[in-house]
């Protein structure tokens, strides 16, 4: 039932609070019809994004606790403590969990003459706790870059510290049933060797023309897009924790984002992932000085990058404050990641934080001050992301760096809006695919008339027509052929966030950690 329009108060950058008419969304109410009939939905069900699925807060963790100074590091000595920290890191890793804890002051982790490699990390339940980002907290320092690990490739440069896992994926069978969108249940032909709680992944890899033509929506392939042409074809990958096995069927906690076409070759394997790991209270700062020139060089692109959470589920990162770094954060290939409540400040430089090749990550209550080329965005095979509440300034744009990411949800967001930010090599385009959504988006650069989501103006801006909902702020205006829906053009709608009322809507209320997380204001 569509209720009468109402009232909602937008407090904007100046401290001004003004009234702004919101419309009741059409585009919302389908949602809630098809979900009542049990139809697929038009709409992605995002709600399960983050950590544990949105379902648990972020915990305080209790392991046993390994404080770096016990292992020789000394705060605001001005020299290198890599050493210890890594002995603090290992000592964690060996007790199959822990808590490695910087007391209050600085510790410098890159210095000269301290080693050109990552500080890895690998293991479950391995949590870097500070003393606060802020004044009187922890402070780790970065003084000097991390070279590439093949000069000719400007983006091999490493993270400073590098979460991974151990082991190796495993083929276990093909798919053979079909699967709508929403449905979370596969036939295989054996579970023989899988177990309940056990993450995994489907994956589609396949270059039938018919399925390109079909997953490109009416637009076309360029000749130069080798990757989806000749090599990976038409490719998804959805990281899934199994519910329940039953014989030969397998059913996953999380419904599948993506349509399962079994005559297509979908694949299950077995994903080699850490578990419950995190980062948190912590100030990183770098040491990125120059002016950014985009590709220049591998210190350019990415010399001074902070914090990789590679291959890790459940997993998080929060309250950390991140200073002159040209690559900030990467969650990749992963699932169910939330990095919340975070700020960047600094030299501006190459990508803020970003999914790639990643399940259900969820970004929420991140001010991005520092005018990062790539604004918090997605990256590859990524599927299902929330970018929740993130603020960025009018001198960048939102991300999508091609190699097919899907089904993203921008959710409130607020920034710059314009051509040129979404990134990827040419041959791994178009820069993203189906089941792009901009909920409520608010625009502060300058207005642009009839944009364009598939460019004429240049081979790099490819974008699949988007669901576009309560757009407002500047006036930009769309080119109608290429958006899917562009619903309340200009004002704001209800609900103001489609991730919450999904959310809300799953599991009977808004749990109290988002209501919490909801408080959080940017400075």
């Amino acid at each position: 039932m569509i209720k009468k329009n109402i009232f909602f108060a937008i407090t904007l950058t100046l401290g001004l609070t003004v009234n702004i008419k919101a419309q009741e969304s059409k585009t919302w109410n389908t949602f809630l019809q098809q979900k009542s009939d049990k139809q697929v939905t038009d709409l992605p069900d995002f709600s399960y994004a983050g950590y544990h699925r949105g379902e648990k807060a972020i915990p305080d963790a209790d392991y046993k606790v390994f404080d770096v100074t016990k292992f020789g590091a000394k705060p605001n000595d001005k020299r290198s403590d890599r050493k210890a920290v890594q002995k603090a890191i290992r000592a964690a890793e060996k007790n199959g969990s822990g808590i490695v804890f910087f007391p209050a002051g600085e510790y410098r982790l890159q210095e000269k003459k301290d080693p050109t490699k990552p500080i890895t990390i690998s293991g479950d339940k391995i949590v870097l706790r500070g003393s606060g980002s802020g004044e009187g907290g922890t402070k780790l320092y970065f003084a000097k870059d991390l070279p590439p690990k093949d000069p000719n490739k400007l983006w091999t440069c490493p993270y400073f510290i590098e979460f991974t896992a151990k082991g190796k994926d495993a083929y276990i069978s093909n798919v053979l049933n079909d699967l709508e969108k929403g449905e979370s249940t596969v036939h295989l032909l054996s579970a023989s060797g899988l177990k309940e709680g056990q993450w995994v992944y489907i994956r589609l890899s396949n270059t039938d023309p018919d399925l390109i033509e079909h997953e490109m929506c009416g637009c076309k392939v360029d000749k130069s897009w080798k990757s989806i042409r000749e090599k990976k074809g038409i490719y998804v990958k959805e990281y899934h924790q199994i519910k329940s096995i039953n014989g030969n069927k397998v059913t996953f906690y999380e419904p599948v984002m993506h349509k399962v076409e079994s005559q297509y070759g979908w694949k299950l394997y077995t994903f080699a992932s850490s578990e419950e790991v995190g980062v948190e209270d912590i100030a990183f700062v770098g040491n990125w000085k120059e002016n950014f020139i985009h590709h220049k060089n591998p210190l350019h692109d990415g010399g001074y990058s902070a914090v990789k959470l590679g291959r890790v589920v459940n997993s998080y990162m929060r309250r950390c404050s991140f200073h002159d770094f040209n690559r900030i954060s990467h969650i990749s290939g992963s699932a169910n990641v939330s990095v919340i409540n975070c700020v960047i400040t600094g030299t501006p430089g190459h990508s803020s934080i970003g999914a790639s090749a990643s399940s259900r990550v969820f970004l929420g209550k991140i001010d991005d001050q520092s005018s990062q080329w790539h604004a918090p965005g997605v990256a590859s095979s990524t599927i299902g992301t929330v970018i929740w509440r993130v603020r960025y300034t009018d001198k960048t744009s939102f991300e999508s760096h091609a190699s097919q990411p899907r089904a993203t949800l921008f959710d409130c967001v607020e920034g710059g809006f314009f051509l040129g930010r979404a990134g990827g090599a040419r041959q791994n385009l178009p820069n993203h695919m189906e089941d792009l959504i901009l909920w409520n988006f608010k625009e502060t650069d300058k207005a642009e008339s009839g944009f364009e989501f598939w460019s004429s103006k240049t081979w790099f801006w490819k974008l699949l027509p988007p669901t576009i909902v309560g757009f407002h702020g500047a006036g930009t205006t769309f080119e109608a052929s290429q958006v899917k829906i562009d619903e309340s053009h200009g004002t704001p709608v209800k609900p103001e966030s489609l991730y919450e009322e999904q959310l809300k809507l799953r599991l009977g209320k808004l749990p109290k950690w988002l209501v919490e997380l909801k408080k959080v204001e940017f400075k």
